[in-house]
């Protein structure tokens, strides 16, 4: 029963442990145990920046969704449909629009309706306005002949009536006179009555009583009446100009409500008829036409915390302005990929690339570095809030047929050629504080050795000094080992420094990045793969320290965790099996 965790054990460990168990056992592991290295080589170097990325058409007609809010795919072509000019490629669900179509209907016949109302109305007061203003200036003109009349006619006649009123009762006091003294004499002479001379002294007095009234008259004409109708009249004609004033005033106000009122129709009803074309046009665009032939591309649906989605289908729900559809051009091809920043530096606009799609196995493709994003994509940090990748596109030339966007690509971008360098595998440089270091075989001991180093692939880093050519250094440290934590230094040195100061961050002090992103220390996965290995005792160097912590962690996981951990052992093991390769590759 006991040899069965002994079993787990050794495989979990790899071969190092292995090795160990069968030549000197578990308590016989001491710091004396021999480490496997590498030699120290001279030779060409390249220098380059490996990543994997996606096709994409260099240029690409898209199809969106231009119906406002949200809407429902009801017809889809399949993907990867050829299609000509013209031809349906989607219809969205447009039954919202036309319902609100017809009613839209309705309040447009409804504001034609106060138009016309409002119209009638305001020719109708325009005529009223017309009769009032005409009915004012003849009241006016009327005033202005009444004055005109009197000033020129009824006064000088009424002043000629009293003075030809006074001129007869003069008159007739005259002749009362001279018959008063003719009365007088035949009376003396006895031809007449006293009786009769007194009634023609009783006529004398009337004449001059009425003579009397007519001098008062005259004198109330001259000084009261005529001055008081010549004030009346000219106040009637001044009066009749402010009535004409005012009636063109009241026309205006009138007027202007009435306008306002029609143009306010006018303008609901435009506002209406736009709403009604808007929806006619919405409802066109419920249909996706193909602006010209070529290849349908779904597009991706947008959610899920990590940027991910559920690819277009019909029935997918989908908001205004979102991508349903791309036609990509034959035209040529481009290749997409997300660079991390501690490799962003040594790449540039122009730099030659070598591109492997995966599908087309048998080919490899030139390129240039065309575009390299200034900004970090903000869709890595949810996976990582500590990651930032830098999108980046790449041209490939001579394109074929056979490509397609969305295919997988392998990218290697070639930084420099060094034809003549002095170089030892990543995994033989390690550090301490700012020191890059590396240790020297010397026949079962070791050396340290501080090295300057300079550039650095996934495999390989350049060594400058503290080297020769033929020596052999250790793939891991010996046992004893520790890094010295320099004050103010926190964890690992931050990739941006160790690239200033021209060191190479070890793979086991640097956290794995993401499941298809690049290494935070600017190495690939296999430089990661490589140091894994040496860490479990594959392929390299074993460390007696770090075999009895992985045997302390397994005897301490329940039966269902060993279980998980051996089957997760057995899938790595394969894996390593399909992505093996010699260490001697450029890089």
């Amino acid at each position: 029963m006991q040899l069965l965790p002994l079993v787990l054990i050794v495989t979990l460990l790899g071969g190092g442990l292995w090795y160990l168990l069968e030549k000197r056992g578990w308590l016989a592991a001491d710091e004396t145990q021999s480490v496997r290295g590498a030699a120290v080589q001279r030779g060409p170097l390249r220098i380059s920046v490996i990543e994997r990325g996606n096709l994409k058409a260099a240029d690409s007609i898209s199809l969106k969704s231009e119906i406002e809010g949200s809407t429902t795919i009801l017809k889809l072509v399949p993907e990867g449909t050829q299609v000509q000019e013209g031809e349906l490629l989607c219809e969205l669900d447009a039954t919202p629009l036309i319902d609100r179509k017809f009613q839209q209907e309705i309040s447009v016949r409804n504001a034609e309706a106060a138009v016309v109302k409002s119209r009638a109305t305001f020719q109708i007061q325009q005529s009223q306005n017309d009769s009032d203003i005409k009915k004012a200036d003849q009241a006016l003109l009327f005033a202005e002949l009444d004055k005109h009349k009197f000033e020129e006619g009824e006064k000088r006649a009424k002043e000629a009536a009293a003075d030809e009123a006074i001129k007869l009762a003069e008159e007739e006091q005259s002749r009362a006179d001279e018959k008063v003294l003719w009365s007088e004499k035949l009376k003396e002479k006895g031809f007449l009555t006293e009786t009769e001379l007194e009634a023609d002294r009783l006529a004398l007095s009337r004449a001059r009583i009425q003579l009397e009234q007519k001098k008062r008259d005259q004198d109330l004409l001259v000084r009261f009446q005529l001055p008081r109708d010549q004030a009346d009249l000219s106040s009637k004609a001044e009066e009749a100009a402010r009535g004409k004033e005012r009636v063109k005033l009241q026309a205006d106000a009138r007027i202007v409500d009435f306008e306002a009122d029609m143009r306010t129709n006018e303008a609901k009803l435009q506002l209406e008829k736009e709403k009604l074309d808007k929806l006619v046009t919405q409802i066109g665009k419920s249909k996706l036409f193909a602006p010209r032939a070529g290849m349908v591309v779904y597009a991706v649906e947008d959610g899920g915390r990590y940027g991910g989605g559920n690819p277009i289908k019909e029935g997918t729900q989908v908001r205004e302005r979102q991508e349903i559809l791309t036609i990509p051009s034959a035209s040529g091809m481009i290749a997409q990929a997300s660079l991390h920043e501690s490799v962003l530096k040594q790449v540039e606009p122009g730099q030659a690339v070598t591109v492997k799609v995966d599908a087309i196995p048998a080919q490899e493709f030139r390129g240039r570095v065309r575009y390299v994003s200034v900004m970090a994509d903000q869709n890595s940090y949810w996976a990582n809030p500590n990651l930032r990748l830098y999108r980046t596109e790449i041209t490939i030339d001579e394109a074929i047929a056979e490509m397609r966007p969305g295919m997988s690509c392998a990218i290697e971008i070639l930084v420099e050629e060094i034809p003549d360098a002095l170089y030892v595998p990543v995994q033989s440089i390690f550090r301490r504080g700012n020191d890059n270091l590396a240790f020297v075989d010397k026949g079962g001991a070791s050396e340290e050795r501080a090295v300057q180093v300079g550039r650095y692939n996934d495999r390989w880093v350049q060594v400058l000094a503290g080297l020769a050519e033929g020596e052999t250094v250790l793939l891991a440290p010996p046992a004893g080992f520790q890094r010295e934590v320099q004050e103010g230094e926190a964890g690992s040195e931050a990739p941006a420094e160790a690239a200033k100061s021209g060191a190479v961050p070890v793979a086991s002090q640097v956290p794995a990045a993401a499941p298809g992103a690049a290494r935070p220390d600017g190495l690939a996965g296999e430089g990661r793969a490589a140091e894994a290995r040496r860490e479990r005792g594959e392929g390299g160097a074993f460390d007696p320290a770090k075999a009895d912590e992985f045997k302390k962690r397994f005897e301490g996981l329940s039966e269902e965790e060993k279980a998980k951990a051996m089957e997760g052992r057995g899938r790595r093991g394969s894996d390593g099996e399909k992505r093996g390769g010699g260490p001697g590759g450029g890089g």
